[in-house]
């Protein structure tokens, strides 16, 4: 999913071989988006220009693809189809002019965005790339994924963005990273990984200085507020957290009710350990001090 910059559509990608957009105050589809040369082409991980008149998104085997929108049609303006690899995450430089996409292949690949010209295949990731994300000056873009040859390890690497060098090599990140977001001031970054957990890593130190447990199962999308205080974090659990952003603090949950939501087990019998663990994913709670619905 992706808002507009002015709010006014939400894109969304799907294994269904569409791209929609939305009018979020109606609650109606008004354009549906389709590579018309691949109609089996699966799309994925969308992602607003900052001017809001295009939209990019990732695919499985088909590559990146661009495309001018405007309110009554939209139409492909490019596509990198040299690209036999699965593109899970997009994301537009700062200034519109650019465009990274990272590739189950372990490159990080950045394009002109006017035009599609790959600009640079950035090399260090022993595996697929899973997240990326541009810093908010532009200088710099962070990409996350899994590591080979580390049993549930993750990697975590700092690029130049304008000389394609790498500059920060994080470790001990366990987990792949599956999401990535830049605190406001350029120093800080929070990454979510597939253990469920958020992680705050300092630049300047080129370490870790916070984790915080939220998710059950991994980490989604991480998105920082408009004026930088809060986090919002999405997870395979069904449940959006807000965070303040600087004490790593949980402000707030997001979230239907699960089918066993508040169903206090406590000293439950008959029940294997592995069924006491699917009720708690499902909502059901082990507090002697509960009162049982």
């Amino acid at each position: 999913l992706a808002w507009s910059p002015d709010d006014s559509l939400l894109a969304s990608s799907g294994w269904d071989s569409a791209i929609r957009l939305w009018d979020p105050t109606a609650g109606t589809c008004v354009q549906i988006l389709r590579d018309l040369d691949h109609l089996d082409t699966v799309f994925y991980g969308v992602a607003w220009s900052p001017d809001g008149q295009r939209l990019a998104c990732g695919t499985y085997l088909h590559g990146v693809q661009v495309w001018n929108v405007t309110a009554t049609a939209s139409s492909q303006r490019w596509a990198s189809r040299q690209l036999p690899t699965w593109i899970r995450r997009v994301a537009w430089s700062p200034d519109g002019t650019r465009l990274v996409g990272g590739g189950d292949d372990g490159y990080v690949y950045v394009w002109d965005a006017a035009d599609g010209t790959q600009l640079e295949r950035l090399t260090g990731h022993q595996e697929g790339v899973t997240s990326v994300a541009w810093s908010p000056d532009g200088s710099r873009l962070a990409s996350g994924g899994s590591g080979q040859g580390q049993e549930d390890g993750g990697e975590l690497l700092v690029w130049d963005a304008h000389s394609g060098m790498p500059v920060h090599a994080f470790v001990g990140h366990p987990g792949a990273v599956t999401a990535l977001s830049w605190v406001l001031s350029g120093e800080v970054l929070v990454s979510g990984g597939s253990d469920g957990r958020l992680r705050w890593w300092d630049l300047h130190h080129g370490e870790c200085v916070r984790v915080c447990k939220a998710h059950q199962g991994a980490v989604q999308a991480l998105k920082v507020s408009p004026d930088g205080s809060r986090l919002a974090s999405c997870g395979e659990d069904g449940a959006i957290y807000i965070w303040e952003l600087e004490r790593g603090e949980r402000l707030q949950t997001l979230r239907r009710d699960r089918p066993y939501e508040r169903l206090n087990i406590t000293g439950i019998q008959g029940l294997t350990q592995a069924e006491i663990a699917t009720l708690r994913a499902l909502g059901a709670i082990e507090d002697a001090a509960a009162e049982s619905p």
